[in-house]
């Protein structure tokens, strides 16, 4: 079994704290003098001893307008235009390429081949084992023009999120609002090149249009139940139904304020149960363990301490499936939540070569 984690902010953090993504959490949180920000969860040798195989790493730059205010040693990515969020996004995926340039332990995932690659990989000696690194764009405001996306895609982009907050192509987060008609276009060509359409951020209108429009294949990389957490970020039980039906998969967010509406950067961490609880929640309204997984959202805005009990980095993931196990989960079903409902989303969109 590998872990696949639907969404870490890898280049961000690179960006905003100047994490080298080959150095372990541990070694950062050493490096960060008395310990002034977010506690680091990210880093590629955690992950590799924590079976963490595949990973959807993310372009995300903020609107300008969000004012995004973030304890960090270097200001955050951010634009007032689509040619602003195209430059700092391109930076981004630069990082991604250099990566796996500089080493052979992580490798990006273009096609079925390359995932098979990884894959295989971790049968052999751990010294040999690679982290595959699918893309993720999140908000598609870098996208200059739906036809653009091409360039993205060439370049190694195989997932799109339209929205973080509301962008020029939908409503998101605090934004409500439905698909715009540079949205409609550039879900048709997401379509064409067989991207995944990610529905996360969305704002429920958006999630709606695009769920009935879109032709390809739909995830939610990083949303939880509205049931825990009742606010527009998260999907209420008929938007996990909706994204069922298509197949959709959702991954949990382990941040301890997307897990309860009571919750504080003041309280204590939850429990591990609470993510349990949610994974569980999608299963019982869905009837079944195929649309659920991990999208941890590890170093977004968020660290160790704001995340629920025993979770210290991203090599800790592998707790979730002991939990499974002790809830009563069966073993095929525990392998689907860990990575094979990702896996099965990508083998649906990838191209062969």
């Amino acid at each position: 079994m590998i872990v696949v984690d639907a969404h870490q902010d890898i280049a961000w953090n690179t960006t905003c704290y100047g994490r080298d993504y080959r150095v372990s959490a541990i070694k950062h949180r050493e490096n960060e003098i008395m310990q002034r920000w977010d506690k680091a969860m990210l880093g590629l040798p955690d992950a590799l001893l924590g079976r963490v195989g595949i990973v959807f790493s993310t372009l995300f730059v903020a609107p300008a307008s969000s004012k995004l205010a973030l304890n960090t040693p270097y200001p955050a990515p951010s634009y007032e235009d689509a040619k602003e969020a195209y430059t700092q996004a391109g930076k981004q995926l630069d990082y991604y390429h250099r990566l796996t340039d500089e080493t052979d332990r992580v490798r990006l995932i273009y096609s079925q081949q390359d995932l098979d690659a990884v894959i295989a990989s971790w049968d052999k000696p751990i010294g040999q084992r690679q982290q595959g690194l699918v893309v993720l764009m999140e908000g598609a405001d870098p996208i200059l023009e739906p036809k653009q996306f091409e360039e993205w895609y060439e370049r190694g982009v195989r997932i799109v999120g339209t929205s973080w907050g509301a962008t020029r192509y939908a409503g998101g987060t605090g934004a409500p609002a439905g698909l715009s008609k540079l949205g409609y276009e550039l879900l048709e060509i997401l379509a064409s090149f067989d991207a995944i359409l990610d529905l996360s951020h969305m704002a429920e209108q958006a999630f709606n249009e695009a769920i009935d429009r879109y032709e390809g294949v739909v995830i939610a990389s990083h949303s939880n139940p509205r049931h825990f957490r009742n606010s527009d970020r998260h999907l209420s039980d008929d938007m996990i139904r909706k994204l069922a039906e298509r197949d959709g998969v959702m991954g949990i967010v382990l941040y301890n304020a997307f897990l309860s509406d009571t919750w504080t950067r003041t309280s204590q961490r939850l429990p591990m149960s609470v993510v349990i609880d949610a994974i569980d929640h999608v299963c019982q309204v869905t009837g079944s363990a195929k649309h659920v997984g991990i999208g941890s959202d590890f170093d977004g805005g968020f660290g160790a301490d704001q995340t629920p009990q025993g979770f210290e980095t991203v090599g800790d993931l592998l707790l979730i499936a002991t939990a499974l196990e002790e809830r009563g989960y069966a073993s095929d079903d525990i392998e689907a939540i860990m990575g094979n409902n990702f896996l099965r989303k990508l083998r649906d969109s990838l191209p062969q070569t």
